[in-house]
């Protein structure tokens, strides 16, 4: 087992909150859900919430928040560390090794599809660092982390600039800090991050979510 720190990740606590902000931010900017990258359910299961990743191009990240600590379950369609991508179809040796077992069985809803993994760390609770298990990492082989976890802009600026290249929108900066910032999502600030959205629906989409509180 090693720490991991590439790329950098905040602890579970803090990283939640950037997913349910960046995934209330995706929501009030794409009336529909499969388009969006973002996207958190505070509901997952009785005791578990759950974040993703998912651009659209085969390329998928889960990270399920529950008591024993937080896991995330990266995959790269391209990465050769895929079970696609191996002579036999198969996880590739050792990413799930050094897993704790009571982590390693949040991620193993057929929702997740576990043996499509390019890359998975996990931080238990009582820890002070994100972990991953030890296995052979050919020279020059990409996992796909630094790619997909790129996609947790941390920051309004990041956010804006990621969305308007995604949605082909010209966002009102101020409106994005305000969600960032954890302030009240009202019908009005939808309309300013989005005129043409029907703002009751994604009210009511936020709540059902668990959304609609940020800070």
């Amino acid at each position: 087992m090693k720490i991991w720190d590439m790329p950098k990740l905040p602890a579970p606590e803090q990283l939640e909150k950037q997913m349910r902000i960046l995934a209330a931010l995706d929501l009030m900017m794409c009336e529909e859900e499969w388009l969006r990258v973002h996207r958190y359910d505070s509901a997952w299961s009785d005791d578990e919430t759950m974040g993703s990743l998912n651009n659209g191009s085969g390329d998928v990240v889960f990270v399920v928040f529950a008591p024993e600590g937080a896991i995330i379950k990266g995959f790269d369609h391209e990465s050769p560390y895929s079970p696609h991508a191996q002579e036999e179809y198969g996880t590739w040796p050792g990413i799930y090794d050094e897993v704790p077992e009571a982590l390693l069985h949040r991620i193993q809803d057929v929702a997740f599809t576990h043996e499509d993994v390019t890359f998975c760390i996990w931080w238990e609770n009582g820890n002070s660092a994100w972990h991953s298990s030890e296995y052979e990492q050919p020279d020059g082989w990409e996992d796909g982390a630094n790619f997909l976890l790129g996609y947790l802009c941390d920051s309004p600026e990041g956010y804006q600039e990621w969305a308007q290249g995604y949605f082909e929108e010209e966002l009102d900066l101020a409106a994005v800090s305000a969600v960032f910032e954890g302030a009240e999502i009202t019908k009005e600030l939808i309309a300013s991050l989005n005129p043409e959205r029907d703002a009751e629906e994604a009210l009511e989409e936020l709540e059902a979510l668990g959304l609609l509180a940020l800070s």
